[in-house]
């Protein structure tokens, strides 16, 4: 399951209720990474997948051939042979790395952040890249461990905190306190932040806490009044009242 596959709108694992997907991951205000969206307004990604995300193949395309604006087979091969060939090149293993997540080849664009990590312990992106490619491959507990590396360095990183909210709420079993306690975090240094609000108003009706709930959708109708997952979210809250 990846970020990019899960829309805003839909709240649906488990027990049926939504998951009002997603973060505004934190590629979206970084280079590196940030910069293969660059192309989303012309591929024909979904418009409510969050800005600044890395194109995804809509389920792949005819032929094998990739989606408007992607990488092809050539470029890849290259970054990636240049990036071997050049161990000590850090941009080179960003570069490696970039190009295997947008094709969602999660495993080797950890490979490649690992070895870039190795160059630059210190570079703040590298170690959230590599929180967004283990949570994208589903590595919940490293996830935790880079976004949490990523917070001791900027603790009022909102769009990494929120991440390490949802890595609470998708692994098994869901810790949804953990989860709570980090999006309330968020919400102190950004009290209007859309996704934060969102992703709580979900934690807290899977929890079948429907005045908090409540409470906190009035929140962000008030901060994204256009939002499209609001109406489904109150059609949930409102199951949970008694009739």
């Amino acid at each position: 399951m990846t970020k990019d596959n899960i829309l805003f709108g839909i709240v649906g694992l488990l027990a049926g209720l939504i998951i009002g997907f997603f973060v505004t991951n934190s590629l979206n205000k970084q280079q590196g990474f940030g910069a293969i969206a660059a192309s989303t307004a012309t591929t024909g990604q979904p418009g409510n997948l969050p800005p600044g995300h890395p194109d995804v193949p809509a389920g792949g395309t005819a032929g094998g051939q990739q989606p408007m604006g992607g990488p092809n087979s050539a470029e890849v091969q290259a970054a990636i042979d240049k990036a071997k060939a050049e161990p000590d090149n850090f941009d080179a293993q960003l570069k490696a790395a970039e190009f295997y997540y947008q094709i969602q080849r999660f495993d080797g664009a950890i490979e490649f952040l690992k070895r870039a990590n190795q160059l630059k312990p210190e570079d703040y992106e590298t170690v959230v890249h590599l929180g967004n490619a283990s949570f994208d491959s589903d590595k919940y507990d490293d996830a935790e461990k880079y976004y949490t590396a990523a917070l001791s360095k900027k603790p009022d990183d909102v769009s990494v905190r929120t991440d390490l909210g949802l890595v609470f709420m998708f692994r098994e079993p869901p810790n949804y306190d953990r989860a709570i306690q980090e999006f309330k975090r968020s919400l102190e240094f950004d009290p209007a932040h859309p996704q934060t609000l969102q992703n709580l108003t979900v934690a807290y009706t899977k929890k079948g806490d429907a005045a908090n709930a409540s409470a906190t959708l009035a929140k962000l109708e008030s901060a994204d009044k256009t939002n499209p997952a609001i109406a489904k979210l109150r059609t949930d809250i409102d199951a949970l009242k008694p009739k």
